[in-house]
């Protein structure tokens, strides 16, 4: 994936977290603060406004670039998280004009540790990494078997997708949702979900 195909990528999330922000904010009221789909398609809104002049950039500039765009305009816990998630992603893409599938997988681990740093959270407690792990594994797996990049991603949306699923079995142990305990279990959780979106797409554009 090039400069331009990570630009359309990003332009086809914004489209999403837009047509999706009610759906991941009914999630979210339910367990959290009300806001995930709002602040993210606001987010995402801000993050449009600046891709055109991202064109000629690295792909890690384009990604630092939407991962600060995000910390700065993206209330309650997404923003830092999300923010840091593509600013790590970035980070770990520096000098590269290309992003094949190795190149990607090792920037995904570093996304999803600095997400596990600034959240203090890891797999099991319903938060996004309850899709983003099993999805990196499934991907490192699936890609180290055939080679095939649209079958390593699409092994990484079904392992998110199931980790979606698990979110609703389990009780909430971070954030806002941990205060109802018990009471969390039955719901999805709305940045696993709003994750699986974004892997969803970027995998139809690899």
């Amino acid at each position: 994936m090039n400069t331009e195909k990570l630009i359309q990528a990003i332009h086809k999330i914004a489209e999403k977290m837009e047509a999706e922000k009610d759906f991941l904010t009914e999630l979210d009221n339910v367990i959290g603060d009300g806001d995930h789909g709002i602040n993210l398609a606001r987010g995402f809104g801000e993050v449009e406004k600046k891709l055109s002049d991202l064109a000629e950039k690295e792909p890690s500039d384009v990604l630092k670039s939407v991962g600060m765009t995000l910390v700065s305009t993206v209330g309650g816990a997404s923003g830092p998280l999300y923010g840091t998630g593509f600013m790590k992603l970035g980070m770990s893409l520096k000098g590269k004009a290309e992003i094949g599938m190795p190149d990607f997988l090792e920037a995904f681990q570093a996304a999803i540790e600095g997400i596990q740093a600034r959240g203090k959270s890891t797999k099991g407690e319903k938060t996004m990494l309850d899709a983003m792990i099993p999805a990196k594994e499934a991907m490192q797996e699936s890609w180290g078997g055939t080679q095939d990049v649209k079958a390593a991603f699409a092994a990484g949306v079904k392992a998110a997708y199931d980790g979606v699923e698990y979110t609703k079995t389990i009780a909430a142990t971070k954030g806002r949702a941990s205060y109802l305990g018990e009471r969390s279990i039955g719901h999805q959780d709305p940045g696993a979900t709003s994750f699986t979106m974004m892997l969803e797409i970027i995998g139809g554009m690899a």
